[in-house]
């Protein structure tokens, strides 16, 4: 078994309650009220921020050229493909700069990147991809059970959504992802492996909280 079956298997009770939370069953069904989207996207534009200085110190510690271009890559996948969904979404529910910048980052994404950022500065090549993948492959996984219901990416609002993390971009960048955390730990010992296993099952807890945040919402922050 490798490395990610051993994740997944660690932290698949957290991860099944992913599809059965009313914020992701409301874009799938449309029934999601837009002003938790908005909530939602205001504070997942500022956390993509900080998820991508995460990637930046896989770029700072990359000991080979392989793995500089994945993080590399990834960078530049986080500030234009992804940041392009949040910016059109902004446009269509009327999020403005002024709005962005005024902004304040909730108590859980504040203490979820901060996780990340320690965990990326503190540890090596591994305990950074460990500490990525949580939120890549959930996402990768939650953009694609929703997607096996065709009318969900038909929806005329959340449609975007759905087909920006089901689409094929995404996918295989999370596929390149779980390929390089197999290649990291391919002759690590189990002390090692249950090191990076907590990072992965955390940053999985921190991923339900911040659904939970934006299903409950923190209207005088937004």
């Amino acid at each position: 078994m490798n490395t990610t079956d051993r994740f997944y298997n660690a932290a698949c009770h957290i991860w099944e309650q992913y599809y059965s939370h009313p914020f992701i069953k409301g874009m799938g069904d449309g029934s999601l009220e837009i002003s938790k989207f908005r909530y939602f996207m205001l504070q997942d534009y500022l956390y993509l921020f900080e998820y991508a200085k995460v990637f930046a110190f896989g770029v700072t510690k990359a000991h080979d050229h392989e793995i500089l271009r994945i993080f590399s890559k990834s960078i530049d996948d986080i500030l234009n493909e992804e940041m392009e969904i949040h910016k059109s979404y902004m446009a269509r529910i009327g999020i403005s700069e002024r709005d962005i910048l005024n902004v304040k980052p909730a108590l859980n994404n504040i203490s979820y990147t901060s996780y990340m950022l320690a965990e990326s500065e503190r540890g090596g090549i591994a305990d950074i991809t460990a500490a990525i993948l949580a939120c890549s492959w959930s996402y990768a996984k939650i953009g694609k059970y929703l997607a096996e219901d065709k009318k969900n990416t038909e929806h005329e609002f959340f449609g975007q959504w759905i087909d920006g993390y089901a689409g094929e971009v995404f996918q295989s960048n999370n596929i390149m992802l779980m390929n390089l955390m197999n290649r990291l730990t391919e002759n690590i010992s189990e002390a090692e492996y249950k090191r990076l296993e907590t990072i992965f099952v955390n940053c999985s807890k921190y991923e339900l909280e911040f659904w939970n945040m934006a299903w409950e919402g923190e209207p005088d922050n937004a």
